[in-house]
């Protein structure tokens, strides 16, 4: 074999021909080629999303700072009616830490409401750990509350602090002037008009803030912030989607009052652990876009997402909120209140955000709410999360060990053990339920891997509470036994319940159907024509008439004949004909009402000719 020719460059290094090293390049980009190919092919097979391993980048440990939201002044009038405004804040902290993805929210903080209020008192605070070193930017937003309609702002006030140090001078009750571009110009407008009759007004207001910095947050990684406390929790309720759903809140006479839907949210304190990291699933080609709002398609259903969050976390005058200064058994107490204890077999969905907002609604099968994505809609359309899933609670016959195991013991549901729902009420110590909770989202699908994590992380914010989590996966049969059993107990427990969220009819959560299903909605696809409603409602009056008047008893009876029916017939003698008739007065304009709907469907069948519909057709239009 002939050796390989070697050329000698001017500098004495050798090197082999042109055309070698042509092929060795060709063969290792075919290679590479290769390789990506079966990757693709790897790939392909999982759609993109769900867990997501990125390590929290590597920074020196911050300061724990508390922010205190003393006050506001010489606020303006949103609402001309009581010429006051109903304030709250809106805090954003942003810092130049870097994040895991560019699509990571910011943290945020709301204040409480005040009503009726132009000069509001707060004093609430907000303890945030690892700020860094160099320094944060605040962002406080000032808005009145409008639930018929979507809140004005009513200005901005913005704190930047270019440097933190252990011996940083606290801001003590500083006050700062409300930036007035951006807020609501109707509001504005009025207190120009009132300050041009009375010197006493003016045109700008103040926000009083506080901030010191409590010391060095005790972590061996500073690259992420969370929030330290407190824990705020807020129970809404909706007037609104509960007419939608039929479901009334029990009065305190155990009647029905009105129409309600309960949704909650629950600060936990912080850190949410790091493995607790979950991306939107790619399973359908727009829902990309619904997350980014990249297309038409996706615009329309990240607004109406957004829209129906804003409508079921709604604050208004019903609202309830209060707050722990951190996880106690007070905390354990109020969650069990807010999910009803063991009461009526529910079952609820939720949402833990980075930042540790816990959000759950309960879901039903039994209710129309069609809501587009229940998972995306308590995560407000993020496109990350910590986790998310469906849970209830169980209460024991007695106080559970720790570490104790359910499924050898009895439990409500689904036995009626004494001592609580549905005959007594419950008993007020954590020690008897245990919160079951599994990672059944078809939405964000969180890795079961990670299921450990989050029990040790709810264990820290709800001591006293046994919980037990569940792989929607591996451990789908007992999962679907014991959800099944809940739905029975709510089968029987269920008249008195206050609010659900509508469930696609399937016991995963799993959001898929319920896109495809608006997907079509949006593209106009898949939607009952308007005949088939037609008849559909014009036939509903004839069947309610019949029942209600015994109309089909009446029939059968007619029908069967024989000694008993001719003897009933003539013992009820002018009575019921009488009868008879009264009904058939009363089904005449149903009928009446019925017709059209029974042209149309003929028509539909090719049971006319063309000539008759011709004929109709222009007779109508000869009439319009």
């Amino acid at each position: 074999m002939e050796e390989e020719e070697v050329t000698v460059q001017p500098n004495g290094h050798r090197s082999v021909g042109y055309a070698t090293k042509f092929d060795q390049k060709a063969e290792e980009l075919k290679a590479k080629t290769g390789k990506n190919k079966n990757k693709d092919k790897k790939d392909d097979k999982k759609p993109a999303g769900g867990f997501d391993d990125t390590p929290i980048p590597r920074a020196p440990p911050g300061y724990t700072v508390k922010f205190t939201f003393h006050r506001a002044d010489k606020l303006p009038m949103a609402d001309i009616n009581t010429m006051s405004s109903d304030p709250y804040i809106m805090a954003t902290l942003y810092t130049d830490l870097p994040t895991r993805h560019k699509q990571d929210p910011a943290l945020r903080f709301r204040t409480t409401t005040v009503r009726r209020n132009c000069n509001p008192v707060w004093n609430d605070y907000w303890t945030v750990a690892n700020v860094p070193a160099s320094g944060f930017y605040l962002k406080a937003r000032i808005y009145d509350e409008d639930p018929a309609d979507h809140d004005d702002r009513l200005g901005n006030v913005h704190v930047k602090i270019d440097s933190l140090a252990e011996n940083f001078q606290p801001i003590r009750e500083q006050a700062y002037k409300i930036k007035k571009r951006m807020g609501s110009k109707r509001a504005y407008l009025i207190r120009g008009c009132a300050a041009m009759f009375s010197r006493g007004v003016h045109m700008s207001g103040d926000v009083v803030l506080s901030i010191e910095v409590l010391g060095k947050t005790d972590t061996d990684n500073g690259g992420r912030m969370w929030t330290v406390g407190p824990c705020h929790w807020t129970k809404h309720i909706s007037p609104m989607v509960g007419r939608l759903a039929g479901t009334k809140a029990p009065g305190k006479d155990g009647k029905a009052e009105r129409y309600s839907f309960q949704a909650n949210q629950i600060q936990l304190a912080g850190p949410v652990p790091a493995s607790l990291y979950h991306r939107y699933v790619e399973f359908r080609p727009f829902v990309k876009g619904m997350f980014t709002s990249t297309s038409l398609q996706g615009r329309v259903l990240h607004h109406a997402l957004h829209h129906q969050h804003n409508r079921i976390y709604n604050y208004d005058r019903d609202t309830e909120n209060g707050c722990f200064p951190s996880p106690s058994e007070d905390l354990t107490l109020k969650f069990l209140d807010l999910v009803h204890y063991d009461k009526g077999g529910r079952i609820f969905t939720y949402v833990l955000t980075l930042d540790g907002q816990w959000r759950f609604t309960e879901t039903g099968k039994e209710f129309g709410i069609d809501l587009l994505s229940k998972h995306t809609m308590h995560s407000d359309v993020n496109i990350y999360i910590a986790f998310s899933g469906e849970f209830f609670i169980r209460r024991s016959k007695n106080p559970h060990h720790e570490g104790g195991s359910i499924e050898n013991e009895e439990t409500h549901p689904p036995a009626e053990v004494g001592g609580g729902p549905p005959k007594d009420d419950p008993p007020k110590d954590p020690a008897y339920y245990t919160l079951i909770i599994d990672n059944d989202s078809g939405t964000y699908r969180p890795n079961a891997k990670t299921l450990p994590d989050l029990k040790a992380f709810l264990q820290k914010n709800l001591p006293g509470l046994r919980i037990i989590t569940l792989d929607c996966g591996a451990d789908s049969e007992k999962l679907e036994k014991w959800k099944s059993e809940q739905r029975e107990r709510k089968n029987k427990e269920g008249k008195g319940v206050v609010a659900v969220q509508g469930d696609s009819g399937s016991i995963s959560s799993s959001d898929e159907e319920d896109l495809d299903e608006h997907q079509r909605a949006v593209q106009g696809v898949g939607k009952p024509g308007i005949k088939d409603r037609l008849k559909e409602k014009a036939g509903e009056p004839v069947a309610l008439a019949k029942g209600v008047h015994g109309y089909g008893k009446q029939k059968e009876e007619e029908t069967n004949g024989g000694e008993g029916a001719n003897g009933s017939a003539e013992k009820e003698g002018d009575g019921a004909q009488q009868k008879k008739s009264e009904t058939a007065k009363v089904e005449e304009p149903f009928k009446a009402a019925a017709k059209p709907a029974e042209k149309i469907e003929k028509w539909r069948k090719g049971d006319k000719g063309r000539e008759e519909r011709e004929t109709e057709d222009g007779m109508g239009s000869g009439g319009r």
